[in-house]
């Protein structure tokens, strides 16, 4: 089948699998790719930024995209866990979450086709915490339907093939941006969103077909609060794993004072989208599918890898703007930007496919609950960054991002091996 054929070209192995697994595969690799294309034509940091900026929003509004983004994301999975966990099938959490994020987007475009100003700025933003809610719908059910519907050792292929595909159309589409082809307007841009709107209704469609299993142990949801907290106490593992990714917000919360370090030397301002979205979707290009088969292979050294990078190319970028008071231009930012999210790639990989492969006692959505909301909570401190940029420079923001992320190499080769039997 046909299906059986790509499943296998993905995977790189000439063994037969599954008719029912590779379709699972596929439905796994259409839905992901979606979101991801559609994450990429909306990305907060860059799109979502300019066109705030091309309808006259205040500076305010424009600096709360991240963080709205980031920890609306990620605060709400606490409270859905102990529903998801009761329900013997969870796809519909991912899908339902999906759908919602197709209309806020969708929402987000009329806004900035309509509105101006502050009114279009509060109405996008508001838009897009309802479109980040939705997302943890979709993050805080994923892992457990992932681990039951797609066999280990191909679930960070899955991912990996997803990203690089969605990246490559999304490095299309900054390329005929940045040469002009598509231009840079309002009109275009909110087109492009509302692209990002479809794509994500589409993947609910997708995900909403997949074959899944029914989780017999259902009925045995936790009962009580203190049961979310047990994985801290009685779990080291897991308590390494959140020193590693609290480390690690670093890379998530570093691009905006990369872009803010570059616009120190220059006077591009929002004028370089093109250029940017370029170098983010070229290295997802390059590195998804291969962080992505590294952590099938060791998600601890795929973290360790990735921290790695993150700290030399931050400590980079914050070393330049120390001796310099800036990047040196455009072009300079770009190539910073690239480092940048090839390590936030591989940060990603490991550790989606560390938890989903992490013994968690049939567990899987309370540890993804709880450790999305710890890290939601350092993100909302993470605002905090902001205000350190304003007294200090960027420059020092990201030094403090490259220690960070420094000793972060340090936290994962302390994880244990969680591929090996």
């Amino acid at each position: 089948m046909f299906a059986d054929k790509i499943h296998r070209l993905i995977i790189a192995t000439p063994s037969v699998v599954d008719v029912g697994e590779s379709q699972r595969f596929i439905r796994h690799l259409i839905a992901l790719m979606s979101t991801k294309i559609a994450d990429g034509l909306i990305d907060p940091k860059l799109v979502l930024a300019w066109i705030m900026g091309a309808v006259g929003a205040p500076g305010y509004l424009i600096g709360a995209l991240v963080p709205v983004r980031e920890a609306g994301a990620l605060l709400p999975q606490l409270l859905l866990a102990r529903q998801i966990q009761r329900r013997p099938i969870r796809k519909y959490f991912w899908a339902g979450g999906s759908f919602v994020q197709g209309l806020a987007a969708l929402g987000c475009a009329v806004a900035a086709l309509t509105l101006e100003g502050a009114i279009a700025g509060w109405a996008i933003l508001l838009c897009l915490a309802i479109l980040s809610v939705a997302r943890a719908s979709c993050s805080a059910s994923y892992k457990d339907v992932l681990a039951r519907t797609i066999a280990s050792g191909t679930r960070g292929t899955v991912s990996g093939a997803a990203g690089t595909v969605g990246a490559a159309l999304v490095f299309g589409f900054a390329l005929l941006l940045s040469l002009g082809i598509i231009p840079q307007e309002i009109g275009t841009i909110s087109a492009a969103i509302a692209l990002a709107g479809a794509l994500w209704i589409i993947a609910a469609v997708v995900f909403a077909g997949l074959d899944e299993p029914r989780d017999a142990d259902a009925g045995n949801a936790f009962e009580a609060a203190s049961d979310l907290l047990e994985p801290l106490r009685s779990d080291r593992e897991f308590r390494q794993y959140i020193i590693v990714r609290g480390l690690l917000i670093a890379t998530a919360l570093a691009p905006p004072f990369i872009v803010m370090l570059s616009n120190q030397d220059s006077v591009g301002g929002l004028g370089n989208l093109g250029l940017l979205l370029l170098a983010s979707s070229a290295a997802s290009i390059l590195s998804s599918y291969v962080w992505g088969r590294l952590s099938d292979r060791s998600s601890r050294l795929t973290l360790a890898y990735s921290a790695g990078i993150a700290s030399v190319a931050l400590g980079g970028a914050a070393l330049s703007g120390i001796l310099t008071g800036g990047l040196g231009g455009a072009f300079t930012a770009a190539a910073t930007v690239f480092a940048a999210q090839i390590a936030y790639e591989g940060v990603r990989a490991g550790r989606k496919t560390h938890l989903t492969d992490m013994d968690t006692k049939g567990g899987k959505a309370v540890y993804t609950a709880l450790s999305n909301t710890l890290i939601g909570v350092l993100l909302l401190f993470g605002g905090g960054f902001g205000v350190l940029a304003d007294m200090a420079g960027p420059a020092v923001v990201l030094a403090v991002f490259s220690a960070m992320s420094a000793v972060a190499v340090v936290a994962a080769y302390s994880l244990s091996e969680v591929q090996q039997p």
